[in-house]
């Protein structure tokens, strides 16, 4: 496992465009969610960073769909050498976690790299006009220490954009595992 974190993608920048599969088999667009807040997840379900979040992660994005903002989690991980990765057990994950969000399975990668996602989890909201006002970690939990799993930074973050309220630039990098990138397919940003 390699310690890998956000590449921190400039604020402002406009959501890429995505098309992909949820695990139920609905095609997810960017445009489903004109008009809202956004909230893209990069998650897997093998990764430990994950795991240990990912039952809360559940809980804030059911929560904040509630309030109005779109939220999507995308698995970008090669599923020919991480196969819990793929898209039968990403159903199954969602299902046993309580993922009511599309989970999305981004096969060729090329969204994980128009977003510049470098980690497992790796957040990236964006504001009604889907420009890019946060990025960073979901707390200050870990796997390794022992602060409390709250999702306090991602929750501040969504209820500042909801509020209408602008974040300041300071802002946590996420860290967790590297994108498990196909041999050949690594993004010129990624260092890991």
């Amino acid at each position: 496992m390699v310690l890998t974190a956000s590449t921190m993608l400039e604020l402002g920048t406009t959501a890429p465009d995505f098309s992909l599969p949820a695990t139920d088999g609905q095609q997810v667009q960017r445009s489903d969610f004109s008009g809202k807040p956004l909230l893209v997840m990069f998650l897997c379900n093998h990764c430990p960073y994950v795991k240990h979040i990912c039952t809360d992660i559940a809980q804030s994005g059911n929560r904040f769909q509630q309030q109005g903002v779109g939220v999507v989690a995308i698995s970008a991980n090669d599923a020919e050498t991480h196969p819990d990765d793929g898209p039968e057990k990403m159903a199954e994950e969602a299902a046993t976690v309580g993922y009511l969000f599309p989970y999305l399975y981004d096969e060729s990668q090329d969204v994980a790299k128009a977003y510049r996602a470098a980690c497992t989890p790796d957040f990236f909201l964006f504001d009604e006009q889907h420009r890019l006002v946060y990025r960073g970690r979901y707390d200050e939990s870990l796997p390794e220490n022992d602060n409390p799993v709250s999702g306090s930074d991602l929750s501040a973050a969504v209820e500042a954009v909801l509020a209408g309220e602008s974040l300041g630039e300071e802002q946590h990098a996420s860290v967790g595992c590297n994108i498990k990138w196909k041999s050949g397919n690594e993004p010129s940003y990624f260092s890991g």
